[in-house]
């Protein structure tokens, strides 16, 4: 009777902690913008970018990311390839306060109670709410006045991909590149939300803005492990 007891405690046990894997730490490193002003190269990391993340494991394949992130995006006409953005010569700087929600997936299974080296390649898909001051410019003929109109927020679309490894047993290094599509298009001023400056609107109206987050995660593992029994 002990031993029936036992087991069906270390089976419930099982049951209650097998999904109870967490994951919180850190994330470092650089932003670029792509959009309607300055250079068009999709992964070009010129500004800083940290967060944090909080991932619940919920199987060795998957777990359910969040994160917090601040982002600083600049761009420069001077800093493209495209003759006629050279000749415009704008210019921006913007900063993006972000919260996202998502599934992240990984290729080879990743077991958090398994203390030896594992790696692998893992994607991201979520949803984030984006917040920035909405911005529009003055060309006055001889230069271009950035303006803030109003603070606003966004929805955006994340996504990565990525590598991981437990380089002990607690700690996670991972190395991803994130791109972001957003669904607005003043991020850099090229076209504000208010309809009194639509006169300031320029570029193209059919393209919304993107930023790409490139860096390492750091993360600590905890959680109680689960109960093997006879």
């Amino acid at each position: 009777m002990n031993r029936l007891f036992l087991s069906i405690i270390c089976l419930i046990s099982f049951s209650a902690t097998k999904a109870q894997i967490h994951e919180i730490g850190v994330f470092a490193g650089g932003s670029n913008f792509v959009g309607d002003v300055g250079s068009m190269t999709y992964l070009k990391p010129n500004e800083l970018a940290y967060g944090l993340i909080y991932k619940w494991n919920k199987s060795p394949r998957h777990s359910w990311r969040a994160s917090i992130t601040n982002v600083k995006i600049t761009a420069d006409d001077d800093k493209s390839k495209d003759e006629r953005r050279k000749q415009r010569d704008y210019d921006f700087e913007n900063t993006i306060k972000e919260v996202s929600l998502g599934l992240e997936f990984n290729f080879f299974d990743f077991n958090l109670h398994d203390l030896e080296r594992q790696i692998t390649p893992y994607v991201f898909l979520g949803l984030s709410y984006t917040h920035y001051n909405g911005l529009y410019l003055v060309d006055n003929g001889a230069s271009a006045d950035i303006r803030k109109d109003s603070s606003h927020g966004t929805l955006s679309v994340p996504m990565a991909v990525g590598v991981k490894s437990n380089i002990t047993p607690h700690w996670v290094l991972g190395f991803e590149i994130s791109p972001r599509y957003t669904f607005a298009d003043d991020i850099d001023g090229s076209f504000p939300k208010n309809d009194a400056l639509k006169d300031f609107r320029f570029g193209n109206i059919n393209s919304n803005d993107w930023y790409i987050v490139s860096g390492f995660t750091l993360t600590y593992t905890f959680g109680n492990k689960p109960c093997y029994c006879d």
